[in-house]
């Protein structure tokens, strides 16, 4: 059985180790454009910071570990045309030698590439996009070599927040500019508050609810104007998001869906016959709204890849769905979210009701317990768990916290389930009633 794989990061790698481990007589091939296997592109904020100092330490695995699994590596390797007929791959090397390459099943992981708006000047030296190894690299190496002492950041989502926290800590002046009312659209407005205020405290200047137009050479850095801003940066990173990497597929038959990525079903199959795609180019099933959206995330890459390779070499596995759990580190604080917020439920038409609660993330005669402002979101109609967002120290085991409420929704909980569910319990880690439970404690009280 021949299993070739299109893109060597999360999502085709554990398509590849999948597929080996069910079946040690598959030949699995994966073909990259690039010479980094397996490594953590969500890792590149910290080799940027310096707090992970060498770029082989982002590797999940090894070269050698990846080989000694029985997968078949083809790095500097380019895809550029599936023929779903004759099942066929066409490949070129940088020396531009064409090969072709037959496959039983194929799987499409060329994930996304950086969204770039129509900002006038991307093309100018010292502006940058943060992608793949090459975009981390190419930072860091203008930094090491031209020590520039102002940065613009243009975007305020996770990558822009975990950025600006990278090079504050390279003793970089940062201006963060965003479209949105305040950073990280993704949580509400008022949560997303509590984290601008943290970046404010490490020296971060934000302009919030701006437009970005133009980037121009200003002597020897750059000068970032548009509605509402103007600022100076001896270099500029432009963070705006994402856009699934999709040609390769729709030039084999494939269709697009939600957030024009890769249609597929739970099974991450494309509908072309033995063409699946799974990760950051794929729509992804929402396991709360029921329909798909585009929601790109390393956790659910890693997943859909296992699912693909398990399919590919006569499995039957099914994608169980998202609920967009996702946490950022900034500077001391830690924001998570997972399920719907009220933006969210608002947008999808979805009955919610939201309560707030902050509370300490241990008994307060402990030493070290520090405030965490939790918000627990439920359909106060049926009562379910719909969604929670907390912020906290990253002392406070934020991201674990919030990870209970996803194992409640994922389990179809309602809020009150929430309050009765066993969790562990010492003075120096949490309190009798844990932040969540207390958080849904209040939800149930103003329900009443």
């Amino acid at each position: 059985m021949r299993f070739l794989i299109i893109g060597g990061s999360d999502a085709g790698i554990s398509a590849a180790l999948r597929a080996r481990q069910l079946d040690d007589a598959a030949d699995v091939t994966l073909l990259l454009k690039d010479d980094y296997p397996n490594y953590s592109i969500c890792g590149l904020p910290f080799l940027v910071s310096g707090e992970t100092p060498e770029p082989s330490m982002l590797a999940h695995r090894t070269r050698a570990e990846l080989l000694a699994a029985g997968i078949r590596i083809r790095t500097g390797t380019t895809a550029t045309r599936i023929d779903p007929q004759a099942r066929t791959v066409t490949t070129v090397n940088p020396a531009g030698h064409e090969d072709i390459l037959e496959y039983d099943a194929c799987l499409v992981a060329t994930g996304a590439e950086s969204l770039r708006p129509p900002i006038e000047g991307l093309h100018l030296p010292g502006v940058f996009t943060m992608r793949w190894m090459e975009d981390g690299l190419a930072i860091r190496e203008f930094i090491e070599k031209r020590e520039p002492r102002s940065a613009v950041i243009v975007g305020s989502g996770y990558i822009g927040l975990e950025m600006a926290d990278a090079l504050t800590r390279r003793g970089i002046k940062v201006f963060l500019a965003g479209r949105s009312p305040s950073v990280l659209k993704t949580v509400d407005e008022d949560m997303g508050s509590l984290i601008a205020q943290e970046l404010v405290r490490h020296g971060v200047s934000i302009f919030s609810g701006v437009a970005v137009e133009s980037i121009q050479q200003e002597g020897s850095g750059l000068l970032v104007l548009g509605r509402g801003v103007e600022a100076y940066g001896d270099m500029v990173l432009v963070a705006t998001g994402a856009t699934p990497s999709t040609d390769l597929a729709q030039g084999a038959g494939a269709s697009l869906g939600a957030g024009k990525a890769i249609a597929v079903n739970q099974r991450m199959e494309t509908g072309v016959p033995g063409l699946y795609a799974a990760g950051d180019c794929v729509e992804t099933y929402h396991r709360l709204l029921g329909k798909t959206v585009y929601l790109p995330l390393g956790t659910t890459a890693h997943k859909q890849g296992r699912i693909a390779g398990e399919n590919a070499v006569g499995g039957d596995a099914h994608y169980a769905g998202t609920l967009g759990t996702q946490a950022v580190k900034v500077f001391d604080l830690v924001i998570a979210r997972t399920g719907l917020n009220d933006h969210d439920a608002t947008l999808h038409s979805v009955p919610a009701r939201s309560v707030d609660v902050e509370c300490t993330d241990h008994k307060a005669y402990y030493p070290g317990a520090t405030p965490m402002h939790v918000r627990i979101t439920g359909n106060p109609q049926t009562g379910a768990l719909l969604g929670a967002q907390i912020v906290g120290s990253r002392r406070a085991e934020v991201a674990k916290r919030v990870d209970i409420c996803a194992a409640a929704i994922h389990a179809g909980q309602r809020v009150d389930e929430l309050i009765a569910m066993d969790l562990s319990y010492t003075p120096p880690l949490s309190s009798p009633w844990d932040p969540v439970q207390v958080a849904a404690q209040a939800w149930c009280d103003k329900l009443s």
